[in-house]
């Protein structure tokens, strides 16, 4: 009988045990400043695998600057876009960074930070090229990837700058169209085309970016406000203190010279 209450009672501790476990590794935080941020899979240049598996980024390296100054902990779950917002949703998560677009439909679920970046289209020319502008477009070719908001602005700017347009389903093609000369430029998320740039792409973007959205870290509407004012606070004193601009620069170029 000794035997038998004595095993109960280590499989009724063990499963106390598992359970307390359980809790702490849940998304509430409110007794705790460990979070649990999710994020998308590869959306390069906020956030990727590089060839140690190591989760690095934009979004990665600003929030891991931002925890280290407003010292907090967090546990960081890629999960996919969608699976991200679903997963903040639904308190899976405290929070998403993903380069996240703010828009006033995503306002009516969630808080969000202040805009940590401003994204917008931009113009890409070989390095050697003397194209400046839209207007010097004029009888040439402009390359584009389908499905991108360079895509959509090249098209309706078609007719106002008289150029001709070859779309393509890879970046990698679409800049190969561009340094063979067969295209004089091409529109892309400045963005992207900025870390193309750091990748070795002998391309330098030229004229004005075209406004896009500007991202920020999100939580659940009415939620997670200790951890909201604490990503602002970090931002605002790495931008004082110009970490947060060579976070971006180790990202994006605008020129490859």
């Amino acid at each position: 009988m000794k035997k038998g209450l004595k095993l109960g009672l280590i499989f009724a501790l063990a499963l106390v045990t598992v359970v307390t476990f359980g809790a702490c590794g849940s998304s509430s935080s409110s007794n705790s400043d460990e979070y649990i941020i999710a994020t998308d899979t590869t959306f390069a240049p906020f956030e990727f695998e590089n060839s140690k598996g190591k989760r690095v980024g934009i979004d990665m390296d600003l929030l891991k600057a931002i925890a280290k100054d407003q010292g907090f902990k967090y546990t960081v779950k890629a999960l996919g876009f969608d699976g991200a917002v679903q997963s903040l949703e639904s308190g899976q998560s405290d929070a998403v960074i993903a380069g996240m677009s703010i828009t006033d439909e995503r306002k009516k679920k969630f808080d969000f930070s202040d805009p940590y970046f401003d994204s917008g289209i931009g113009m890409a020319v070989k390095n050697d090229s003397s194209i400046t502008s839209y207007d010097q477009l004029k009888g040439k070719n402009v390359a584009v990837k389908a499905g991108t908001e360079g895509a959509s602005f090249a098209k309706e700017n078609q007719d106002k700058y008289g150029y001709t347009l070859s779309t393509f389903k890879s970046s990698a093609n679409m800049y190969e169209d561009v340094k063979s000369g067969h295209s004089a430029a091409c529109f892309e998320d400045y963005p992207v085309l900025g870390y193309a740039i750091t990748k070795g792409q002998p391309l330098k973007i030229v004229g004005d970016l075209q406004a896009g959205n500007s991202y920020g870290f999100a939580v659940q509407k009415g939620k997670n406000q200790k951890l909201l004012k604490m990503f602002n606070k970090g931002l605002k004193n790495l931008k004082k203190s110009g970490e947060y601009d060579q976070i971006v620069n180790k990202y994006i170029k605008t020129s490859s010279n």
